[in-house]
């Protein structure tokens, strides 16, 4: 139970890092969420939004952070 209980720790403090870095990238107007290729449709009483260009920038750079963290924690 003991390594349960790091585990949802460590995903804890890794959502309180994701949750500033976006609260962060708010305040410098960085276009997270309005990058080219995220879809918006607008129509008379409805809207769909997809940011797919957004999901993916994001993916790599996850996908880069947590490479790092595992290259280096052996």
């Amino acid at each position: 139970m003991a390594e349960f209980g790091k585990l949802l720790i460590g995903i804890g403090v890794l959502i309180v890092i994701a949750g500033a870095v976006l609260m962060l990238a708010g305040r410098a107007n960085l276009p997270i969420g309005r990058l080219p290729g995220d879809i918006a449709w607008r129509g008379k009483h409805t809207a769909f939004y997809f940011p797919l260009t957004t999901s993916i920038v994001l993916s790599i750079v996850l996908s880069l952070v947590l490479y790092l963290i595992s290259r280096f924690s052996r």
